[in-house]
């Protein structure tokens, strides 16, 4: 419980859903950006959790899928979202991690999403070859997206660096700026890790309007068996306007971790709610109707936090649900 209680006046300016003066116990949950679909979910998720489990008050705040995977293990929150293999990673100190974050546990597998990268309708470029010395939006450091086009420029032979070198920009800035400089005309593409359809997309789809980029099958091939955890996605037809086919691209999936020292009663309540209220958040995103308790499971590759476990256990969840 020590990094549980915090102080009234500190915990104030970050509370969305009410005030912490009669909380014995303060929840924070990490994210992600206003512009994608982890916040509002988050924010509900958390006003129904300090609605529904007697004695704590929640907070919700914007991060991203590497990110919230320090902060949780950091104890700078309770509970996160990320990606399975992000959280693997983050675990066992691979990939982006300089360290092993062992202070997190799971709690949930919920949805696929996609990578998604957008260029203006009358761009030029019409693969990512084309984007070596492009204005690129690829999302905040620390943020999953950010590390998928690393990795898809890697494939191509180049990277962040090159591009600069070239007389490019990248831009490190969240959706809602993102947005913001493609409408001004100061972005080539931009690139999200998200559910579909999202909502930048939408909104830049409609205004100057888009063309999405896709991915040769034997970069796919390539990208993904030198990233355990990738997997095959697509933009899916149908998605946004003008998508008449499935444009080929990563997927990941989505997950929950909390940190491995909260209480056991605690985490199996907050396990209870989650999944009791499955239907409040379908309300907000509908991909939240992919998210199953059957799945809860699958794609784990780090502890699941006792508190969590033993709900599923009662509920007869495991891996292979």
């Amino acid at each position: 419980m020590r990094r549980l209680a915090r102080a009234a006046m500190i915990a104030a300016p970050l509370m969305a859903m009410g005030t912490v003066a009669d909380a014995d116990t303060f929840v924070r949950m990490v994210s992600g950006p206003s512009g994608g679909s982890w916040y509002p979910l988050g924010a509900k998720i958390m006003q129904v959790m300090q609605e529904k489990i007697d004695g704590i008050a929640t907070s919700n705040t914007s991060g991203g899928g590497i990110s919230n995977i320090k902060a949780v293990s950091g104890g700078d929150a309770e509970i996160g979202w990320s990606y399975a293999h992000t959280t693997f990673n983050g675990y066992t100190g691979k990939g982006k991690f300089d360290k092993a974050e062992k202070d997190i546990a799971y709690f949930a597998t919920l949805y696929p999403a996609t990578f998604q990268v957008a260029v203006p309708k009358d761009s030029k470029i019409t693969s990512f070859e084309d984007m070596k010395a492009a204005r690129l939006s690829p999302g905040k450091t620390g943020w999953t997206g950010t590390a998928f086009a690393e990795s898809i420029l890697k494939a191509y032979g180049f990277n962040f660096e090159d591009v600069k070198n070239n007389g490019g920009v990248v831009h490190f800035v969240s959706y809602t700026e993102s947005v913001a400089l493609m409408k001004d005309g100061h972005v080539d593409v931009f690139m999200a890790a998200t559910s579909m359809p999202q909502a930048s997309f939408i909104e830049l789809n409609h205004s100057p309007g888009l063309r999405f980029i896709g991915l040769p099958e034997d970069k796919l091939e390539a990208i993904i068996e030198a990233n355990p955890g990738y997997i095959r996605g697509a933009i899916t037809a149908g998605a946004y306007e003008g998508v008449d086919k499935d444009i080929p691209s990563l997927g990941i999936v989505t997950n929950m971790i909390v940190n491995k020292d909260l209480p056991d009663d605690l985490v199996y309540n907050m396990t209870k709610v989650f999944w009791d209220n499955h239907a409040a958040f379908a309300e907000v995103k509908k991909v939240w109707n992919s998210v199953t308790l059957k799945n809860a499971l699958n794609g784990s590759a780090i502890p699941v936090h006792p508190g969590a476990a033993r709900y599923y256990e009662e509920m007869g969840v495991g891996k292979s649900s």
